[in-house]
């Protein structure tokens, strides 16, 4: 069965293969970071064009290059989609320029089954939908992973109640697997340079902190946006019951300062969640501050 999602390459990334390899070579070796001391989780990245947000995301995904997982957990929000709490694709697999990424259903399944059984919520079937939040992190981790099989699944309803139930049935489903986890998030959007600053930077404290509510609580505050704050803190549960115990904040930038435009940006920040060896916490942990 031929059942491939529409591809949005050429839109939010070139739809030559040779071309986007390289730019994602490009963006990838243009990245210094500091080697995870522990064992990695989970990773926090922008969903914009590449050329708008491919520089930041390539600071998580640098995280990665040289790991191997069996299946990737990509969360999102649902930009466009209102059916259902928590959605995901019928499609068996997504299409690149890169080639095809098969759906991993046999995990998709397992974590629709603990969301029924424990909290009476289920994943939403849906096919040819128009959203890029998952599809825009794929190049990535083709190019990174070479092979991995995919589970993709967007939030609509962005509350704590759905995260944490979400975050707790992906754990207890791949806790004994080798699977990465996604979280797909871009941060405010369209407020002058300044005042995005300052909004982002208190996001991106509660995400350091490791703190999933607050990641909710902040936009209802209205003290800091993202617009995947569902999936930022689904990740930050699962990866918590999975066993990690620290987020490093890797690089923050906003859209003006690739279209020249600073008087409505969209903010940009990457992150890593790991489980750091608590003998070393306290003499490696480093307080990160925006711009």
């Amino acid at each position: 069965m031929n059942n491939i999602r529409p591809s949005i390459g050429g839109q939010w990334y070139p739809d030559n293969p040779e071309l986007l390899v390289q730019n994602l070579e490009m963006y990838l070796s243009n990245v210094e970071v500091e080697k995870t001391d522990g064992k990695l989780f989970g990773i926090i990245v922008p969903h914009a064009g590449h050329m708008y947000s491919g520089q930041v995301a390539a600071h998580a995904f640098k995280c990665i290059l040289g790991m191997d997982f069996d299946t990737v957990i990509v969360v999102s929000p649902s930009h466009f989609l209102p059916d259902g709490n928590i959605i995901t694709t019928s499609h068996d697999a997504y299409q690149t320029p890169l080639g095809r990424v098969e759906i991993d259903r046999v995990t998709l399944n397992e974590i629709n089954n603990k969301l029924m059984e424990n909290f009476e919520e289920k994943l939403i079937h849906v096919s040819n939908d128009p959203e890029h939040a998952i599809e825009v992190e794929l190049p990535f981790l083709q190019y990174i992973l070479k092979s991995f099989r995919l589970v993709p699944i967007m939030i609509f309803n962005q509350s704590s109640e759905i995260a944490s139930a979400l975050g707790h049935s992906i754990a207890q489903v791949i806790a004994d697997r080798n699977a990465l986890l996604v979280a797909s998030s871009d941060l405010s959007h369209f407020y002058p340079d300044k005042i995005a600053r300052n909004f982002d930077e208190e996001m991106l404290r509660r995400i350091q902190a490791f703190d999933p509510e607050g990641v909710i609580q902040v936009e209802i505050l209205e003290r800091g946006f993202a617009c995947g704050r569902g999936a930022i803190s689904t990740a930050l549960y699962a990866c918590r019951e999975l066993g990690a115990n620290k987020v490093r904040v890797l690089n923050y930038a906003n859209s003006g300062e690739v279209s020249g435009d600073y008087d409505s940006v969209v903010g940009y920040g990457a992150a890593v969640i790991y489980q750091m060896k608590l003998i070393k916490e306290e003499n490696q942990a480093v307080e990160y501050k925006v711009g």
